[in-house]
């Protein structure tokens, strides 16, 4: 069973900085894109970060330089480091994989960390 699960959300004030964290585990997932993703009530899901298989990165707009992806060696953990956090940057942040497997792609979600940026 292949499970995605973040850590390092917090409450922080306005130019701190947080750290996330997300663990993949199970069997064959070690060629997979991962990244991170925020939701805030009643609006979508946007991507804060994404970090391929080749580890080329991509970043939403909005984040300016700001925020770093990274991943370990074995593929199977991605990081986030977020600097100069604004209040803006408050969301449940979550953690994506897609493995492809054979022909089949598959995708997966954790269940979110909560990120709190006060002014």
């Amino acid at each position: 069973q292949v499970r995605v699960e973040e850590s390092g959300g917090g409450s922080v004030q306005a130019g701190g900085s947080l750290r996330l964290s997300c663990t993949a585990s199970g069997r064959g997932i070690s060629k997979n894109a991962m990244g991170w993703y925020r939701q805030t009530p009643g609006r979508q899901r946007e991507l804060v970060a994404f970090i391929n298989s080749a580890d080329r990165t991509n970043y939403g707009d909005f984040v300016q330089g700001r925020f770093t992806i990274s991943r370990d060696n074995s593929k199977t953990m991605v990081y986030l480091q977020m600097n100069n956090l604004k209040p803006e940057d408050t969301a449940v942040y979550y953690c994506n994989m897609n493995v492809v497997v054979g022909d089949q792609g598959y995708e997966y979600w954790g269940q979110g960390t909560q990120v709190t940026v006060s002014s």
